[in-house]
């Protein structure tokens, strides 16, 4: 539910006070006419009179003037738009949800041409992000420059001469014409970034610059326009992440039946025996510096030689390269709470305070190091013609191709790296996460090393090194020719459409088990890493043990140095899988001017149909051996072999729509919508491709290994598309606009869940009778002993290297009232791997597979005022939007389900106070979305990911000291808001990192 704040009181008022005015605003109004008008207002005129002049439900942003857009990021300026929210990535927007529906149900036009889209996950976000590569169909507007765009469009309701893809919205991205500029214009601009959150070896301000010239012959019969841009961005942010939330029963706890309790453990405001509760294995704490360098370039050519034929070739570069370096300082539950302090909460219950004490031994803190980085670039070639066969024909012919690639660009080609760093110094700790932060305490004990109260360099051991590299390539091949014949009151429209795409994704997954951690040998050489205060770097958020060493490194540097290269058996996963798409599809559409009455109307209808034939195909890397190497660790071995697969699909689609206008006064306009649009599903979805996890634990002790397999005979989603609305264009600035939307949406994707062996790989954790993990299980209930996951794998791997009978007495000859001291336990880790064999059943996979199987409804209303108060220079702008959804997700569920719920919907508003006179041009605007759901199923208690709410405040100034010549200011989250991510309850934080305010300032001049 949209909650009431002062923002949304404000947004209210505002409109209210707008609407209650009529005849002082249409005086204002008329006397505007008589005024000139630039910047800001002569932007935002040209954007009501786009959206007034439309058909259907359209909302557009149009810069102030050539390379002056309203906001440095496109993201950032269409969240301004009313239903359009963003993601942001370390506080940049990103991708966009428009009504609800995320960033891979949303189209994005360039000059009217799909683009292709790739979007490998690296940098940025928490630790569920790490192994991601781009699969999906979303758009990430940072690639692209705003100073290069002339106006963006968002077309709300579907229309049969437009693309599909989109069931939130289109977003057309509208470029320089130099045609449509005559004569001589260029403009430069310089500006500094001041990132207030730059860390260790970031530089204080970095550079931006731009350039756009354009030009056009004396008979304005052939233009170029150039535009160029250079852009650096270093920044750093503050983060803790908990990595998995366990959801068992309250008697689980109550009883000892699970493994984080014991006899001895102390249960303050212990949770009712059947609600659920959820319990955090670790935590961890996250200092990051991040760069980013970013290009983009685009030459557009046009050719008229006759007045009725008109050619335009054009092309367009885009480079965008980012590196984070990451240092982790890990705190795990990996053993018997001492104590734990329920919050008593009836749906789920947290443990907002448990300790762990580790009697007789010492338990490692971990640092572990990332680096991430890849490289995006995107290139697009066009060429259009239009001819004006004659005064009522016309015709357009448009080629385009165009490739999108993300690649990455780490040490041995990786996209991350993540190398394992522990000391095994810690006596006890706690995590408390009742301030909505987990905050941990560490008591830490060096008296094995140096003995001197702290963590030096060289009590540093080597734990595991991992890698992934991830790089998806995505091309698109485009042909239209469109016809226009116009007529008395009215014109036909209709064309036809070629597009054919090729989605190409590969993927590796390494592991490598290094030296130091199983045998406790310091291995990090002292030159490698640096100390520092990780906890001390906190702003807003207090994460405890204060003055703790934490140690950083270069990750690439490590792995260099002591692990190098990994070969074939560190190979954990290899993919790739290829998805084509080829579309063909024809339109017919008629638009009627008429009189309801004495009302003029506009009438729009037609329909559009699309032919989709998929093939993918998969190369699938098979594992010979699922390999117990510790009590919850797991490796595997592969065969060598890449077993292709490939599959296909087809689907046909008849998308109707219908726009009406009525014209209710000069002012008032009118509208009521119907359309019928579809959103083809992710990539990863079509994947012929088949995969086998390794599983969270031993199957004895209930732990089930999961697997995937995609689907490439997925029908796409389709949406009926209502919308009334009512707009009242007071002024020449000003307007006031209400609607309603609706959207009933079937084919969406669900989780459908198979239980089946995969590659004959079988399971030697499962306790089976006449296994010899089914030995040590039954030897330990005959000791007394509990079953946990390091007592399980230790007398299983003893059994396998000396018998039963030898294995039992060495077992029982160790253990210290009933428990394993964690040296023995350690000896066992490194010494021995438990390997499947014939004795072993096979392993039962819970296999996920995606299917249309479900249904769901949203609706909502979007308010929108504008108004300028005369030639005082002030004016206001805002929005509030609302979102519903019939499916939301079930926080009480057992965790054993998958669920289907309906991702980002979220209440939005907008409010702006705008001055424009005397040479300046100002803005305040402040953004806010409501907490949101953006994930389900995470993890295996298939748990969900909120979105905490969260407002930011901006700031743009701009003073024009000459006609030419104008200097700008710029501050971006001005109040460093932060965000958060959590589970099932707010207590259940899954990620919260602190963000920072951004400055530029700079200049431009015109030529």
């Amino acid at each position: 539910m949209f909650k009431r704040t002062k923002l949304s009181g404000a947004v209210v008022a505002a409109i209210a006070s707008m609407t209650c005015a009529p005849q002082l605003f249409a005086q204002e109004g008329a006397a505007l006419e008589e005024v000139t008008v630039t910047g800001i207002r002569a932007s935002m005129e040209r954007a009501m009179d786009i959206k007034r002049d439309s058909a259907g439900v359209v909302d557009a942003i149009s810069a102030e003037d050539m390379g002056k857009f309203p906001d440095t990021n496109l993201a950032e300026s269409l969240q301004r738009i009313s239903g359009v929210s963003i993601n942001r990535v370390n506080g940049e927007g990103s991708e966009i949800t428009v009504r609800g529906f995320g960033p891979s149900f949303n189209l994005v036009t360039l000059n009217g041409r799909q683009m292709p889209t790739t979007n490998v996950t690296t940098v940025g976000g928490d630790q569920d992000s790490d192994w991601k590569s781009g699969t999906g169909r979303s758009f990430d507007f940072s690639n692209l420059a705003s100073e290069g765009v002339s106006g963006l469009e968002v077309y709300k309701t579907g229309r049969a001469s437009s693309p599909t893809g989109g069931i939130g919205a289109t977003v057309n991205i509208n470029t320089v014409r130099p045609l449509d500029n005559p004569g001589i214009q260029a403009s430069v601009g310089v500006k500094g970034m001041h990132d207030t959150g730059v860390n260790f070896d970031g530089d204080d301000f970095t550079p931006e610059t731009s350039g756009l010239f354009s030009w056009t012959n004396e008979e304005e019969t052939f233009g170029v326009a150039l535009f160029g841009s250079y852009q650096e961005r270093h920044g750093g942010t503050r983060s803790a992440t908990v990595n998995d939330w366990d959801i068992r029963t309250g008697a689980s706890i109550n009883d000892g039946s699970s493994e984080f309790v014991g006899n001895d453990t102390v249960i303050n405001n212990a949770p009712a025996d059947d609600q659920l509760v959820a319990i955090p294995k670790d935590s961890r704490y996250h200092v990051s510096s991040n760069e980013r360098e970013r290009t983009n370039a685009q030459l557009t050519m046009q050719f008229r030689p006759r007045e009725d034929l008109t050619l335009t070739a054009d092309a367009l570069y885009a480079n965008n390269e980012q590196l984070e370096q990451r240092t982790d300082q890990g705190n795990w539950f990996n053993a018997i709470r001492s104590e734990m302090t329920f919050d008593g909460n009836s749906t789920v219950a947290t443990p907002l305070y448990q300790y762990q004490d580790i009697p007789g031994d010492v338990k490692d803190l971990g640092f572990e190091q990332q680096l991430r980085s890849s490289e995006d670039e995107l290139q697009s070639f066009g060429f259009n013609a239009e001819w004006d066969a004659s005064d009522d024909l016309s015709f357009s012919f448009d080629a385009h191709t165009s490739k999108s690639e993300s690649n990455p660009n780490g040490p041995l080609g990786t996209s991350s790296i993540l190398f394992g760093i522990g000391a095994f110094v810690v006596d006890a700790h706690s995590l408390d996460v009742s301030s909505g932060f987990p905050v941990a305490d560490i008591v830490f004990n060096d008296d094995h090393f140096n003995g001197n109260g702290q963590i030096d360099a060289n009590e540093l051991s080597t734990s595991v090194a991992r890698t992934a590299t991830s790089s998806q390539e995505h091309q698109i091949d485009q042909f239209s020719l469109d016809g226009s014949w116009e007529f008395d009151n009215g014109r036909i429209d209709f064309g036809l459409s070629s597009i054919g795409s090729e989605m190409t994704q590969q993927k590796m997954q390494t592991t490598q088990s290094l030296g130091g951690w199983g045998n406790r040998t310091p291995d990090i050489p002292a030159d490698l890493v640096e100390a520092f205060c990780m906890t001390c770097m906190f702003d807003d958020y207090n994460p405890g043990s204060a003055g703790l060493t934490a140690y950083r490194g270069n990750a690439g540097e490590l792995l260099m140095a002591l692990a190098g290269p990994w070969s074939e058996d560190e190979i954990d996963t290899r993919e790739y899988n290829m998805v084509e798409e080829d579309i063909l599809s024809a339109y017919f559409q008629f638009t009627l001017e008429g009189q309801l009455g004495n009302f003029p109307t506009q009438l729009v209808i037609g329909t559009r149909f699309e032919e989709t034939d998929t093939k993918s195909t998969s190369l699938v890397a098979v594992p010979q051996n699922i390999i117990w190497k510790s009590d919850n660790d797991f490796g595997r071995t592969l065969t060598g072999e890449q077993m292709p697969v490939s599959l296909s699909g087809k689907y046909n689609n008849l998308l109707p729509s219908l726009d009406f206008s009525i014209d209710l006064r000069q002012d008032l306009k009118g509208r009521v919508s119907y359309s019928k649009t579809i959103a083809r599903p992710d990539y990863g979805h079509l994947f012929a491709s088949t995969t086998a996890s390794n599983p969270s634990g031993p199957i004895a002790l209930g732990a089930v290994p999961g697997g995937s397999r995609g689907n490439p005979g997925l029908l796409p989603l389709e949406s009926d598309n209502f919308d009334l609305s009512v707009e009242w264009y007071y002024g020449d600035s000003s307007y006031v606009s209400a609607g309603f939307y609706e959207k009933r949406v079937a084919n969406f994707i669900g989780d459908g869940k198979f239980s089946e062996s995969l590659f004959d790989l079988r399971d030697p954790t499962s306790g089976a009778a006449g296994s010899r993990s089914g030995d040590a299980l039954a030897a330990l209930d005959e000791m007394g002993v509990d079953a946990s996951e390091a007592h399980l794998f230790t007398l299983t791997a003893l059994i396998d290297n000396f018998g039963i009978e030898s294995a039992k007495t060495m077992f029982e000859s160790e253990l210290v009232d009933g428990n394993l001291p964690q040296g023995y336990i350690d000896e066992i880790l490194t010494e021995y791997d438990v390997v499947a064999d014939s004795s072993d059943p096979l392993f039962m996979f819970d296999v996920a597979v995606p299917v249309n199987n479900r249904e769901a409804k949203i609706h909502g209303f979007e308010l929108a005022a504008q108004h300028f108060f005369g030639e005082t220079g002030f004016g206001l702008q805002a929005n509030l939007t609302t979102v519903r959804g019939d499916v939301g997700y079930d926080n009480g569920a057992d965790p054993a389900d998958t669920q289907f719920a309906l991702l980002g919907l979220s209440d939005s508003a907008n409010l702006a106070v705008i001055y424009e006179n005397f040479g300046v041009s100002a803005r305040l605007a402040y953004n806010w979305r409501d907490q949101f759901l953006s994930q389900v199923n995470r993890g295996a208690s298939n748990n969900p990911v909120y979105v905490d709410e969260y407002g930011q405040l901006d700031v743009n100034i701009s003073y024009e000291v000459t006609d030419n010549f104008t200097v700008l200011f710029e501050g971006l989250n001005l109040t460093e808001e932060s965000m958060k991510t959590f589970a099932r309850d707010e207590n259940n934080v899954w990620f919260a990192q602190e963000l920072d305010a951004r400055y530029l300032i700079g200049a431009q001049y015109k030529f």
